[in-house]
């Protein structure tokens, strides 16, 4: 396979957009990725895009996609992966470019979740995303079914609600100075705990909001690497990992083998190991679900999630850097846009650049688990060639 460059990286800022559709919010995203390109970019280069997205368009994705950045000369393809979509499409798009058959492609991810064009609101699409005989018609949209993998988790590990908290607190304070991010305030363990419940064990604080937004990434191939960029952020691997989709049928509800399977490939696509990592963008769209990913991904040994909270070796100057931007939890999570802006993170943290910048990072992970917890996606970046 061709090794693989981002050369360019942007996003709109995460938010309630009622005044944006999602025509206007791709092209803004776009156009950053673009203007990203230290040695300029001409559009016409591009030879296919790739478009994430859930449930936002008005019913045709790729042809929003085309018409709405001015794409209608090149195959637009849609990548729908429940919330693992993001890090998907860049998958999909890497293996066009190291394949040989793409030199140059752009990944663009999506979405409206406050406000939605297509008939069904976002939570009719989750509901339906479901085992249809067994979790829809007990309501297991998305936070009933991480909610029980939360509770068992605290049962089994010995962590406690404070220790969730732990999570929101510091994805809070992350977000303050990201221009991009959507609560851009910092909060307290005791309002974490004294949040309106939503279900046991997550208070409306625990819980990431309902965002709109948009990222993209320019990606080529190595050879023309130098042509954009004296910087390139080079794709090192990828994985997609699956699980079942019935509650009932999952041995374990302390653990996410999707995201342990998921980052398994990507580990040895890449050649590096959990310890290689200097900075990760970690799904936590529940506070418990940040803590759960610590340890599928190797971070930490099983049931250390809660020591490593208080030691603080996930946060800023820790050991191992978690969600600097601010995670889904505070950053905002449109999930056809999140693991795109995800990437967007580690370029930026990469380069040096960001607004939490991590001392010397030079390999990074994005991460997404999604669906009934039954898939995930994992990418490692790094100014590294190999």
């Amino acid at each position: 396979m061709r090794r693989v460059a981002i050369v360019g990286a942007g996003m709109t800022p995460f938010a309630e957009h009622f005044h944006l559709g999602i025509k206007d919010l791709l092209p803004m995203a776009v156009s950053e990725a673009v203007a990203h390109v230290d040695k300029g970019f001409d559009r016409k280069d591009i030879q296919a895009a790739w478009f994430g997205e859930l449930v936002s368009t008005d019913g045709f994705a790729a042809g929003v996609m085309a018409d709405s950045c001015g794409l209608l000369d090149i195959p637009v393809t849609r990548i729908e992966n429940a919330c693992a979509t993001g890090n998907d499409t860049l998958r999909n798009a890497f293996y066009a470019v190291s394949s040989g058959h793409v030199d140059v492609a752009l990944v663009v991810g999506g979405d409206k979740v406050r406000e939605t064009s297509s008939r069904a609101t976002f939570w009719e699409w989750m509901s339906m995303t479901r085992d249809q005989a067994w979790d829809y018609p007990l309501g297991l949209v998305a936070p009933a079914n991480f909610a029980l993998h939360a509770q068992r988790y605290l049962h089994e590990s010995g962590a406690t609600r404070e220790h969730m908290a732990m999570v929101a607190v510091k994805n809070h304070k992350n977000a303050v100075p990201n221009p991009k991010a959507q609560l851009r305030f910092e909060i307290s363990i005791e309002k974490v705990l004294a949040a309106p419940p939503v279900v046991t064990p997550f208070g409306l604080l625990d819980c990431t909001p309902q965002s709109d937004g948009a990222a993209a990434l320019i990606i080529v191939a190595e050879h023309l690497a130098e042509k954009y960029t004296d910087k390139p952020i080079w794709v090192r691997g990828v994985g997609l990992g699956v699980d079942r989709v019935m509650h009932q049928h999952k041995q374990d509800m302390t653990t996410f083998p999707a995201t342990v399977r998921a980052a398994k490939a990507a580990y040895a696509m890449a050649g590096v190991g959990p310890g290689d990592i200097d900075v990760a963008e970690v799904h936590d769209c529940f506070t418990a679900v940040e803590m759960i990913s610590y340890e599928d991904l190797g971070f930490v040994d099983r049931f250390g999630a809660a020591k490593a909270l208080e030691a603080g070796e996930t946060s800023i100057g820790g050991r191992i850097p978690v969600n600097p931007s601010g995670g889904l939890k505070a950053k905002g999570h449109p999930p056809g846009a999140t693991g795109i802006a995800q990437c967007v993170e580690i370029v930026e943290q990469l380069r040096g650049v960001a607004s939490n910048q991590v001392d010397g990072a030079r390999t990074g992970m994005a991460h997404n688990i999604g669906g009934p917890t039954a898939v995930s996606a994992v990418t490692i970046l790094s100014t590294d060639v190999s």
